[in-house]
């Protein structure tokens, strides 16, 4: 439980790190937005609240069990309600909606078109490497049948064998 405070930290350095090293390239580029601020900012608002929405509904049902979303602290057991019900990882479904919603709200193309996408492949690398081992053994059987059958990310995309 001490550990918790640490995990989203460094979780919060490593996701604002994305932010910044995008903003720094899009002033280093000289990169222009495409978008008027009309648009760009319904479409930051409209992203901003279904990511914010997720990430909260995610931490509820991990609280509900007494878990926290820091792999230093997880639930005792698998969650499977909720937004768990669609998708494996919801809570980070929903910080990437997030990410591309600030892209839209500081009108950063880089962040939008690069490093929203890097997060996302530097995260998904993280679970196949790391947590999802780690969820089997802890686990086992309950946790292979829910991966095989709830999709990472995105509800309703398949799983591959």
């Amino acid at each position: 439980m001490l550990l918790t405070p640490v995990g989203f930290i460094l979780f919060g350095v490593f996701t604002g790190g994305f932010v910044a090293l995008a903003m720094l390239t899009d002033r280093w580029l000289s990169l222009p937005w495409p978008l008027p601020g009309g648009p760009s900012w319904f479409i930051a608002v409209l992203f901003l609240i279904v990511g914010i929405g997720v990430m909260a509904w995610s931490a509820r049902h991990f609280l509900k069990v007494k878990g926290t979303p820091v792999p230093f602290n997880p639930p005792p057991e698998l969650v499977t309600t909720g937004p768990y019900r669609f998708s494996r990882n919801p809570m980070l479904t929903g910080v990437f909606i997030l990410l591309f919603g600030i892209g839209f709200a500081v009108q950063s193309l880089s962040l939008v078109v690069l490093f929203t996408p890097l997060y996302i492949l530097a995260n998904v690398s993280e679970l196949k490497a790391i947590e999802e081992p780690e969820l089997v053994k802890r686990l086992g059987e309950d946790y292979i049948a829910y991966r095989w059958r709830t999709p990472m990310f995105i509800p309703g995309m398949r799983t591959r064998k």
